[in-house]
């Protein structure tokens, strides 16, 4: 009867031992997992912040204006063509 009460509390001890050493490797584990998540966003916004900052990356506003607008319209007004 000893014997059983022994093995029993021997069990749930060493249960709850592990349990608790595997929690806490998990949280350390877990820990490290967001301090690197929080790194690569902060990369990630750095970068997006840098590119948008860049002027020479911007589109050009002036990309389809022609050089000179009224070069069609004087070509067609001029009578002696």
């Amino acid at each position: 009867m000893i014997n059983s009460k022994l093995w029993l509390v021997i069990v749930i001890a060493v249960g709850v031992l592990g349990y608790w050493v595997g929690d806490w490797q998990g949280y350390s584990r877990s820990q490290t997992d967001v301090k690197k998540a929080q790194e690569i966003a902060g990369q990630k916004a750095a970068k997006d912040a840098a590119d948008a900052a860049n002027p020479f990356k911007a589109s050009n506003p002036l990309a389809g204006v022609e050089s000179n607008p009224f070069e069609e319209a004087k070509k067609v007004l001029n009578p002696f063509n």
